[in-house]
């Protein structure tokens, strides 16, 4: 007779694939975990984003100023009115601040590399130390200080008083944009300014420095001679190098105070204002020649 009773079941495990992503269990367990360290995930996010918000806000803003002042119907009357009246706050405002700073720095640094290379035997060193330490290293930092101390805390108080007060909101309404009416022509002017006040730095400290040291006796040369001295000491590179760091310095302190300016909100006061934009316009100014000390 034959057997027709159905075949015993099997108890054999199924199979689990393991390609196919996780199970209901591991899911959960992987979202209690995401709630439990989201509060710290987020509060880690919001530290870097308001870390960097400046730095992507100065990196943007420098490349649209460039582009927006090639374009010819960008330099309209407003706007070159705007240029010529910062220009000329920036360099008679920093004028007679550079002039005592250069003084002052002349008579520590070059009269006194002068007596002591002299006095060790090594002065045909003098017009390249002075070219290395004097030109190339301190006079971009001091005259970036100087523009940001005198005209850059002015740039940034007017703009950041125009948002607070709602002039901003008014020009935008009118149909003018802010940032081609006051970030790129006082940009630029700083940008001159920088240029300008820098040579003139450079210039009256070797100059003023070359007096005392001739006066104390540490220098005997001419002053024809000593100038002859200096630039024969400078490369090819240097006389790229140093004006591009004067131009430089004069541009990133420009566009960081409007854009500190222009970036304050309804909380900000002057005293939270002001300190911000002055530690922001110190930062891009070293931030310039530290670049410039690793490439070169």
């Amino acid at each position: 007779m034959t057997d027709t009773s159905p075949p015993a079941p099997d108890h054999t495990a199924p199979q689990t694939n393991p390609f196919s992503g996780p199970q209901p269990d591991d899911a959960g367990r992987f979202v209690h975990l995401l709630r439990r360290f989201a509060p710290w995930l987020a509060a880690i996010g919001r530290l870097t984003r308001h870390q960097i918000r400046f730095t992507l806000l100065v990196i943007g803003a420098g490349w649209g100023t460039i582009r927006e002042s090639l374009r010819p119907n960008s330099w309209r009357r407003p706007v070159i009115y705007e240029f010529r009246a910062s220009l000329r706050q920036v360099v008679s405002g920093g004028f007679l601040s550079i002039v005592v700073t250069a003084t002052l720095t002349g008579l520590m640094v070059v009269s006194q590399a002068a007596y002591w290379l002299g006095f060790a035997g090594m002065a045909q060193m003098t017009g390249s130390i002075l070219v290395s330490v004097l030109v190339r290293e301190i006079s971009p930092i001091l005259v970036g200080i100087i523009l940001m101390g005198r005209s850059g805390m002015l740039s940034l108080t007017e703009i950041g008083m125009m948002v607070l007060g709602g002039e901003v909101r008014a020009l935008q309404a009118r149909g003018i944009d802010p940032f081609l009416a006051l970030v790129m022509p006082r940009t630029f002017a700083f940008t001159l300014g920088g240029f300008t006040l820098g040579m003139i730095f450079a210039v009256v400290s070797l100059l003023m420095g070359f007096v005392i040291a001739h006066s104390t006796g540490a220098i005997t040369t001419s002053v024809w001679t000593f100038f002859f001295n200096v630039l024969a000491a400078m490369t090819t590179w240097d006389y790229l190098i140093i004006p591009l760091k004067f131009v430089l310095v004069g541009f990133f302190v420009g566009l960081g105070s409007c854009i500190s300016g222009l970036t304050v909100s309804s909380n900000d006061t002057m005293a939270t204002i002001m300190p911000r934009g002055f530690a922001r316009g110190i930062m891009l100014v070293l931030v310039v020649n530290v670049l410039f000390m690793l490439d070169f």
